[in-house]
C-alpha cells in the first residue's frame, strides 16, 4: 500500500506510520487502511511541518470549517476524513476527548440506485462473453457487493443445497446467500470452457479477477443496452434487494441476505419499493 508522503514532514511521516499500523493489528480491511492512509495524508499535507500531535480542539475545528468553506468538500468525504482523524488521536495517541466537541456533518439522505426488472433484462441481453454475463447475473442473483464476486471461490459454491458461502465479505462477516436454480446450467457450462483453477473468475495470467475489470465489464454493458442511468455496478445489489422486496420477501431475511448487521440499513430499501405506492393514482386522474 504506498502512499505519496513526500510533502508531509518527517515527523508527521512516523505518525502516519503509526496509524498504518495500528490499521493492521486491529485487522482493518485493505480498503479501509488505503481511505484512512490516503485522508489522514490530505490532513498531514496542510500542516506542513507543524507536530500533528501538537493540535488541539480549536485548530481541527478550524480544518473542517476549510473543508467545508475553502476545499468545498462533500459530507461523504468530509465524514471519511473525520473518521480517519478521530481513529489517529483516540486509538493511537489516547487522546479520547479531543474531538468530543467537534460536530459531525449530517450525511445526506439518498436513496440508493437500482435498475428496474425491464433494464436487467435488457441489460443481460446485450452481453454475448459468457464469463461477463455470468459475472453480472451472480452480482444480481445473489445480491454482491463487486469485491465479494472477484473473491468468490470455486470451493464456496455448494450446488448441492444451492448455497454459496461468501466469506470474510464486509466487516470479515461470513455469510450465505442462496445460488438461482436458473443459472446451474450456465454456471456448469462456464466452468467446462474456462477452468477455473481457485477463483470462480480468474483474469488472463490467472489468480482473481479485478474489481475495475468488471466494473469495466457492467459499464459497457449499460453503455450497449442504452441503459441512461447514473448507476455503478453496486446498483445490481441494490435492485437485488429492491426486487425481492418488491416480491414480498421479508426485511429481516433480505437483511440476512445482504449480510447486514443493522436492519436499519436494510429498512432503506423500504423507500426505494414502489410496487405498491406505483398502484395509487393521483387525485388528477379522477377529475
Amino acid at each position: 500500500m504506498k502512499q505519496d508522503t513526500s510533502k508531509i514532514s518527517e515527523s508527521n511521516k512516523l505518525a502516519l506510520d503509526e496509524l498504518r499500523k495500528e490499521l493492521i493489528l486491529r485487522g482493518y480491511s485493505k480498503n479501509t487502511q488505503r481511505t484512512y492512509c490516503s485522508e489522514f495524508s490530505q490532513f498531514l499535507y496542510l500542516l506542513g511541518k507543524y507536530d500533528v500531535n501538537k493540535i488541539d480542539d480549536t485548530q481541527l475545528r478550524s480544518y473542517f470549517l476549510y473543508c467545508f468553506e475553502k476545499l468545498e468538500l462533500k459530507e461523504s468525504q468530509i465524514n471519511s476524513r473525520y473518521n480517519a482523524i478521530k481513529f489517529y488521536y483516540e486509538q493511537v495517541m489516547k487522546r479520547n476527548m479531543l474531538l468530543i466537541n467537534l460536530p459531525r456533518p449530517k450525511r445526506p439522505s439518498q436513496l440508493p440506485k437500482h435498475i428496474s426488472v425491464r433494464d436487467i433484462k435488457k441489460l443481460f441481453s446485450v452481453v454475448t462473453n459468457q464469463k461477463h454475463a455470468l459475472m453480472l447475473k451472480l452480482c444480481y442473483g445473489m445480491g454482491l457487493r463487486v469485491s465479494e464476486i472477484v473473491n468468490l471461490k470455486i470451493t464456496d459454491i455448494d450446488s448441492g443445497n444451492m448455497q454459496v458461502l461468501i466469506a470474510s465479505g464486509k466487516g470479515k462477516k461470513d455469510r450465505y446467500v442462496n445460488l438461482p436454480e436458473s443459472i446451474l446450467d450456465e454456471l456448469h457450462s462456464y466452468c467446462k470452457q474456462y477452468r477455473p483453477v481457485k477463483y470462480l473468475f480468474e483474469g488472463q495470467g490467472g489468480g482473481k479477477y479485478s474489481i475495475r475489470s468488471v466494473q469495466n465489464v457492467f459499464k459497457s454493458a449499460m453503455k450497449k443496452a442504452n441503459i441512461n442511468k447514473d448507476v455503478g455496478i453496486h446498483g445490481l445489489r441494490h435492485s437485488y434487494a429492491t426486487h425481492l422486496l418488491e416480491s414480498g420477501t421479508d426485511i429481516s431475511y433480505i437483511q440476512q441476505l445482504l449480510g447486514h448487521s443493522s436492519i436499519i440499513t436494510t429498512l432503506i430499501y423500504t423507500r426505494v419499493a414502489q410496487k405498491n405506492l406505483k398502484g395509487i393514482k393521483s387525485p388528477l386522474d379522477y377529475l
